[in-house]
């Protein structure tokens, strides 16, 4: 729940963290050179990296089009309202600061249920004083749950922006795409579903080996086509902005993706290939690279 989600007993929510089994936040996290992880995360992110050696740009171009995409709903298209569900851990460039740098009094929900995403949640809740941020600790199988205390926050009576990013690749069909229906049948006319995707259309060797790296350890990990993909947007009879489902990259490309600070040769040379991830620079991507779809849908 907003507010009492972070009021969880901290004992409690240390009960709560298995750190016996990769989770898909925190792996995620260590790909964008996060320190809000575990040995078990980290080697699940080296055994990725080892089957696909320049896997990182999916997640880094992943992020990348999250900003690229909340940049133009709030400054072209004006929306203010953003629920961000599969939120992950904190880390540089989060929804709220993107569009309130925009639109000052914008509001955003953030939505994960990962513990170690609720203990670190007050790191997205630093909201500009016109804006309004929060943090619901739940499960994105619970849209209901989800809806309802996102109200509390969110007029669903005006436009709001739905970010799935990198989260429907572990949900089976069966679940997916009902659970998307739900959740845009609840908001209104003028809203907009922001959506990322893994498929094996793109590079197949390379993800299907990252892909045998997570199942074995235990995720459900669904890759879609382009027109499995597609159908997010179809079945719910949204509007595709230009250019439509293309690879992460090749949406909206604006030459602004973030040049990390580069640490010294000696010190560089110290670290092992996961540490190396933080630094890279992710414009030297090409089409052989990427295993991931992107795109913006409008509901008229």
């Amino acid at each position: 729940m907003p507010g009492d989600a972070l009021s969880q007993d901290p004992a409690e929510l240390r009960r709560r963290i298995d750190t016996t089994k990769a989770h898909p936040a925190r792996v995620y996290d260590v790909f964008l050179g996060g320190k809000d992880n575990y040995p078990v995360d980290r080697a699940a992110a080296a055994a990725a990296l080892a089957a696909n050696p320049r896997g990182y740009l999916d997640v880094r171009h992943n992020r990348d089009f999250m900003r690229r995409a909340v940049t133009t709903l709030a400054r072209e298209d004006g929306i203010r309202q953003f629920l961000d569900i599969g939120t992950g851990l904190p880390t540089a460039e989060n929804v709220h600061q993107i569009t309130q740098r925009i639109i000052p009094d914008s509001r955003v929900v953030y939505v994960d249920n990962d513990p170690v995403v609720l203990a670190h949640a007050r790191a997205l809740l630093t909201s500009g004083p016109e804006g309004r941020t929060d943090y619901i600790d739940a499960d994105f199988k619970n849209p209901a749950q989800i809806l309802e205390q996102a109200a509390k926050i969110l007029d669903v009576d005006e436009p709001v922006a739905l970010c799935l990013v990198a989260i429907l690749h572990f949900v089976e069909d069966e679940e997916a795409y009902p659970i998307v229906r739900g959740l845009i049948d609840a908001l209104p006319s003028g809203s907009r579903l922001v959506l990322s995707h893994l498929t094996e259309d793109l590079n197949p060797e390379n993800i299907r080996a990252v892909q045998r790296t997570y199942t074995e350890r235990g995720f459900t990990f669904v890759l879609r086509t382009r027109a499995e993909v597609e159908r997010f947007l179809t079945d719910n009879s949204l509007v595709p902005a230009e250019p439509g489902v293309v690879p992460v990259h090749r949406w909206r490309p604006d030459g602004d993706a973030p040049v990390p600070e580069q640490p010294g040769a000696a010190h560089l040379e110290t670290l092992d290939a996961i540490e190396r991830v933080r630094y890279a620079d992710i414009n030297d991507v090409t089409d052989a690279d990427i295993n991931v779809y992107a795109a913006v849908g409008n509901k008229r």
